[in-house]
Order: structure tokens, then sequence, then C-alpha cells
């Protein structure tokens, strides 16, 4: 039988103090770190002690293996209470040289400094209003074609809101045909017209695109649009759902209409709305008094011709419908007097108009808060 060959082993106890030494001196958690790899890493003084336990006789293992095992053990030991130390050394720095002032305000919470933006809070407040006289919200897609967002309502070949200087033309397809970004929120009602049965009540709010910009106008703004389908339907419905919403979305008590003939392609009759207001103090105007007068609307009666073109007789149903630019009213009603600012994404502009999150409108609780 051979016996395993003898191994010398170093000084353990003079490899211990060494290290020891080591851990002591080292200054921060980096260094420590450092020793704990160059002692007990893969390669380390200490982790080659152990793998050296193979080479040796069982006699000598019996005493070396619990001598190296418990030189580890210590040196483990060690670091720990090293590390231990170390960061309760940079904590007591960090408190010597940090201060709290316990005078300063309390941070508000995200929900206290987050602000809702007035296009979003105004949709909020027409869909407030609107769904109290039963009316749904329809939505569609922003990028339409040409039957949905002109031939469909009527707006014949040639007609000027088809030209380029006023509509924003996606390439050409090889069929010759070319999409659109939607000029106005009517698409929406031909999409609602097509796929349901009288009778409809929708409101349609969203994003339109025109080629157009200055302090009233931008090329991208919100449009929200009223469709009211039925058998029984006429002016009289449209007038009072118009003094109604304007009642309550100017929060007064009374408002003063006029209704002025106009011309839209897709309406028959077609009427521009103005409403009773107070001009006369500079940069405010005030809603149901006052001797000026304010357009903020069209509407007008379903063309036949819209009717019929969304597969239903125009003999047996007829309607009407109405238009406004969100951004518009939002103007009016909170005094923000350019437009453009609604897109610059400026944090102390909306800090000043913006709405808490949790302040939701309601026709009880009142819709601005």
């Amino acid at each position: 039988m051979s016996v395993a060959a003898s191994t010398a082993l170093p000084d353990l106890a003079a490899l211990e103090a060494e290290l020891n030494a080591g851990v002591a001196a080292a200054a921060d958690e980096a260094a420590l770190e450092a020793l704990r790899v160059a002692a007990l890493g893969k390669k380390g003084s200490v982790s080659e002690l152990l793998k050296s336990l193979g080479g040796m006789s069982p006699e000598e293992r019996k005493t070396a293996g619990p001598a190296i095992n418990g030189l580890r053990d210590r040196l483990n030991a060690a670091l720990a209470e090293r590390r231990t130390a170390l960061k309760a050394a940079a904590l007591e720095k960090r408190l010597e040289t940090e201060r709290l002032d316990v005078t300063l305000p309390v941070r508000e919470a995200p929900a206290e400094t987050g602000r809702v933006h007035p296009i979003s809070q105004v949709i909020d407040e027409l869909t407030a209003i609107f769904a109290d006289m039963g009316f749904a919200v329809a939505e569609g897609p922003d990028i339409e074609d040409d039957f949905h967002n002109f031939t469909a309502l009527n707006f014949p070949e040639g007609h000027p809101a088809r030209e380029m200087h006023d509509t924003f033309y996606l390439p050409t397809k090889e069929d010759g045909s070319r999409l659109v970004l939607r000029t106005h929120t009517s698409p929406v009602q031909v999409r609602t017209m097509l796929a349901n049965k009288p009778p409809i009540r929708v409101i349609c709010p969203g994003r339109t695109y025109r080629s157009d910009s200055d302090q009233t106008h931008t090329p991208m703004f919100h449009q929200v649009e009223g469709l009211v389908i039925d058998k029984g339907s006429h002016l009289g419905h449209l007038k009072w759902i118009l003094q109604e919403f304007c009642k309550a979305f100017f929060e007064v008590e009374n408002v003063t209409m006029r209704f002025r003939p106009s011309f839209f392609p897709f309406t028959e009759p077609s009427m521009e709305v103005d409403i009773q207001c107070d001009r006369s103090r500079p940069g405010e105007i005030r809603f149901g008094e006052g001797s000026d007068w304010l357009e903020i609307l069209g509407c007008g009666m379903v063309h036949p011709n819209v009717i019929r073109n969304c597969g239903l007789d125009p003999d047996e149903y007829q309607g009407f419908a109405w238009g406004m630019g969100i951004d518009r009213i939002a103007m009016l009603k909170y005094g923000m007097p350019d437009l453009r600012a609604f897109f610059e994404a400026d944090v102390r502009w909306l800090s000043h108009y913006g709405f808490r999150p949790l302040d939701f409108p309601t026709l009880a609780g009142g819709l601005s808060n």
C-alpha cells in the first residue's frame, strides 16, 4: 500500500497574524474586499491551503484540516467585524457632515404636485355634461381615408378643404389614393352611423389636424362634435342642448345665444352660434351678461346626402350636429391668452393652469371645483 507524501504547511499562526493585521489596517470597504479576495478568493492564500489537503496523508489531514478551516472561519469573522465597523464609521462621518433642517415644510405627495392638463380636464367636463343628457362617447382613427373625411360628408371634388394648403396628406398609395390626417372629428360621426342603427346620440372628442399656426391656431388641435340621429329630431332640440351645455360648462345661470345662417357641406341648414358675454374688462370675458357677442361653435341639421351616404334613409331619419374647438372653449373659460402654450410642455404653465388629479369634474360637485 502506498502512503501519500508528506506536505509541509506554512506557519499558520504567522499567516493569521499577517491577515489580521491587514484586516485592521483596511481603511475602507474596498480595501477590505481586496484583502478578502487575496485570502479567501479562488486563488487566495487560505484557499490554496485548503486545496493542499487533498495531497496530504490521512494523519496529516486530521491535524491540518481543522487548523486551516479554523483559520478560514476566524478570518471570515474578523472581516465581518471590520466591515461592520467601517460601515458605522462611514455613517458617523455622514451624520457629522449632513444636516436635516426639520423646519423645512414637508414635501407634497406626487398626487398633490402633479397636474391634469387643461385639455384633459375640459374633455372630462364635456363628457360629464353630455353624459348627463344621455350621450355616449365615440372615437375613431386619427388617420382617415378620403371617403370618411370628405366624400361621405358631402365635400365635392375641388372643395378648398381638400387642398394641400389645408390638409395634411400622407404619401400617395399604389392605387392613387391618399390617406389624410383627419381635418375634423366628423369622420367619427360617419363611422358611428355606418355601424349603428338610430336613435344615435354621441359626442366625438379628439385630435384634429390642419395646416395652420398662429396665436389662436396650431397644426394639431382638439375638437368635440355632437350628433343626434332620430325620426323626430329638430332644431328646437339642438338649441336646448347647446343652451344647457353652455350654462353647465361656463357655470352661469342663464346664457343668451344667437344663431346666424352659415354654410357647411355636411349640414343644411347650417348655423354659427354666438353667446352673450361682457368683454369690457381687459383680458377678461364674462358669460351670461353684457352686450357683446362671441362665436363659439357651428351647427346645423345633418345634410340628407350625409345620411344617405351612411346607409340611412333621409326620408325616415333626420338629425343635427354641432362642433366646437376644445382648446378654444378652454381658453375662454380659464383665461388662457395663447393657444401655443397648450403644446409647449412648460411645467410652470401647467402648474398654474393645470388641475389636481383627484378633482374629478361632476355636475353635482362642480366642473372646475
